[in-house]
């Protein structure tokens, strides 16, 4: 068998990012999740496919989650939580978004590559992310990459929030077989 040296430099990468994400910022997204009536979960983009993602595995832990921008998305109100995945944290709809829902009483996080950009400095909590984007060639401390900008942010983020969900699955008490039961099954 040949190795696939481009999927094997892509987890090598991801594997030297992860270690630069702190724990104790996933913990404080985690417990806002924990303390919201709701969660809302926006992103643009690629992003926004790992946000939808992370909407939809917070369902099936029976969290009432929400991606943003569906028809069947509620308003948000005091006691929710928007939650937004942005790369560079200066997404004009997200930062427009993000001031909407603080000034409707709701609590803002946000994982970015730049926590002192727009976004990450309205935001109760921030996981920062090591990452590439347009604006920013190579980060210090970001391992090197072979990958189109943007790519590790985007991957990274669908990571954090899979771990997220192992900690909110384990915290909950829930089984695979509670998570199952709220599976689609109008397939």
């Amino acid at each position: 068998m040949k190795p696939c040296g481009n999927l094997l430099a892509i987890l090598e990468e991801l594997a030297e990012d992860a270690k630069q994400v702190d724990g104790g910022e996933v913990d404080a997204v985690k417990d806002l999740i924990v303390k919201a009536k709701r969660v809302f979960v926006a992103g643009a983009g690629r992003s926004g496919f790992a946000a939808r993602g992370f909407a939809n595995r917070l369902m099936h832990l029976g969290f009432s989650a929400y991606f943003v921008g569906e028809p069947t998305t509620p308003s948000i109100q005091p006691g929710d939580l928007l939650i937004i995945g942005s790369g560079s944290g200066e997404t004009a709809s997200l930062k427009a978004m993000a001031q909407k829902a603080l000034d409707q009483g709701a609590t803002l996080a946000t994982l970015t590559i730049f926590p002192a950009n727009t976004i990450g400095s309205l935001a109760s909590a921030c996981i920062k992310i090591p990452g590439v984007t347009s604006k920013v060639d190579q980060e210090a401390g970001k391992a090197a990459s072979i990958q189109t900008k943007g790519s590790s942010f985007e991957q990274l983020s669908w990571l954090i929030y899979d771990g997220i969900i192992i900690d909110l699955k384990r915290e909950t008490g829930q089984t695979d077989e509670d998570m199952f039961a709220r599976h689609a099954n109008l397939e």
